[in-house]
Formats: C-alpha cells, structure tokens, sequence
C-alpha cells in the first residue's frame, strides 16, 4: 500500500497516535522534546510541556487526559489549562510514562518505564472512577496496550523481552482477571514489539520497533501482512479518518547515524496509508 508522511517536522521519539473521532483531529507526541502535536487539514498546533509526555484519550470534544513522567493532566484543547488527575509515580524521577490508551469501560491504561529504560523499571496501571491501580511491574519497556473489539482481552508487551502477551477483562468493570498469557513470542525472530492497535475484526497491528515495519496478526496469533515504511524505528499505529480506514504510524529518529539518516530521512515523520480493514473509534475516557 501506498505510505504518505504528514508535512510536519521529525519526531525524534515520536509515540502516541490518537485520532479524536468527535472533533475528527490526530495528536501525537515527541516524547523527549515534551511536545504533544495536533493535525487537521494542513495546520499544526503545538503544545509545549515542561516533562516527557507520551500518550492521550479524549474525553469530550473539548479535554484530553494526557500522560506526563509524573502525572495524567486534564487538558484544555482550548484554554491550555492543566489540571493534575492524578499523579504518575511522581516520587520516581528517573522514570517516565510510554505507551497507553483508553479501555472500552471509560478507563485509560499507562505504561511507566526508566528514562534509559532500565531493567525492570517499569510497571502498566488502569485509571479508572478516579482511581489509579497498578496492574503489572517489574518490566522494562511497556507497549501495545490496545483492547479486543469484543471487550474480551488486553494486549500488551515488554518490548525489551520481545513478548506481546493477553489477559481476560472482566466484562462489567474492564478489570484483568487471570494471569496474562502469552500471545506472541518475538525472539526466535529478533522483532522488537512497539505499539499496537485492534481493528474491528479483532486482529492486532502492531509497530516493531527497528524492523521497517508494522504487522498484522490474528486474534490466534498468526501472521496475516507487513506493512513496511522508509524508516526502521516505527512506534505504534493507530487508526483514523472519517471511516476509521486510515492507519497513521509514528517513527523515531532518535540513535540514528547521520549515515542513517541519510538512508532514511523520512526518520521520525509521522506516516498514513489507507487501509482494506477498519478500525474502531478510540474509546472515550469517563472521569
């Protein structure tokens, strides 16, 4: 399929695609330039923040929840006013947020790791009625939170220990039940699993961080297409558009050699390609 890049600067360490299915508008993050960016019909808006920022939900059409290294903010699209929901292992100044994304039950999910990624820094929690639980510890890169379109599941991975695994929801609550399981063992193929996203007919897309490329694997785990992308350090895909038939992916130019650079200079733009599946709306945050 046909890749495009919006007309926007590199991203050194680009992450968090969330297309606002109300106000029909992408934000996205550079991570450690502590920026969260926003695109509709060629304008760039940008918001500057004093630490790392790396993932969104929406909340109406007019407040995001945003998760910073120390805190999920309340953000006013319009008025740029902050509000502190709830603070994000504050008292850990060496670690930051990554990957995270709003449940089907009005709850958002946020992974923590160190800011060099140490081993085993990192830990998954749920935000949820105002309250924040941590759900997994001890990992070291925490992505591809994403959610089975039927409610049944939560993916997500340790990109250091090259696993996606999934775990059962309880289905009034959103809750993980069960210990997790694993969905998809990397190693043996040396794939580093990035983020991730499900599309309607429940298969799971997710971004391998340094392979060129986003993959599409079945609700069994089975490979079903590649998608590949003139840069090696793709982050997390995400769906969106009118029809949610687009598929925008972030990337990183982040470690690259001015070598590399040169091979690929699209490093860290943030790409788009129609897709022949559909994804679903990102579920809405409920504070």
């Amino acid at each position: 399929m046909i890749k495009e890049h919006l007309p926007v600067d590199s991203c050194g360490l680009g992450e968090g695609p969330l297309w606002h299915p109300k106000l029909e508008l992408l934000f996205w993050f550079d991570i450690n330039a502590c920026k969260m960016f926003c695109w509709k019909e060629n304008e760039l808006k940008v918001w500057n923040f004093s630490e790392p920022v790396s993932a969104a939900g929406w909340i109406d059409e007019e407040n995001l929840i945003v998760a910073s290294a120390s805190s999920l903010i309340k953000l006013s699209l319009e008025s740029d006013h902050r509000k502190v929901l709830v603070d994000l292992e504050a008292d850990m100044q060496h670690n930051r947020s990554n990957d995270g994304r709003a449940d089907p039950w009005g709850g958002f999910w946020i992974g923590t790791m160190g800011l060099k990624a140490e081993k085993e820094a990192g830990s998954i929690y749920r935000f949820y009625k105002g309250t924040l639980k941590q759900l997994h510890k001890d990992l070291t890169i925490p992505n591809s939170i994403c959610f089975s379109p039927d409610r049944k599941f939560v993916y997500f991975a340790d990109t250091r220990q090259e696993k996606i695994w999934k775990q059962d929801l309880d289905q009034d609550t959103g809750w993980p039940i069960n210990e997790p399981i694993i969905f998809i063992d990397f190693k043996a193929q040396g794939l580093h699993p990035d983020g991730s996203v499900c599309d309607s007919e429940g298969f799971l897309w997710n971004a391998q961080y340094g392979a060129s490329r986003i993959a599409r694997y079945s609700p069994e785990g089975w490979l079903d297409r590649v998608e590949s992308f003139a840069a090696s350090q793709v982050t997390c895909p995400a769906f969106g558009g009118k029809s949610f038939d687009t598929i925008y992916v972030t990337s990183a130019s982040q470690g690259l050699s001015d070598d590399d650079l040169k091979v690929q200079p699209l490093a860290g733009k943030v790409f788009h390609f129609e897709s022949d599946t559909l994804g679903l709306a990102e579920y809405q945050v409920e504070l």
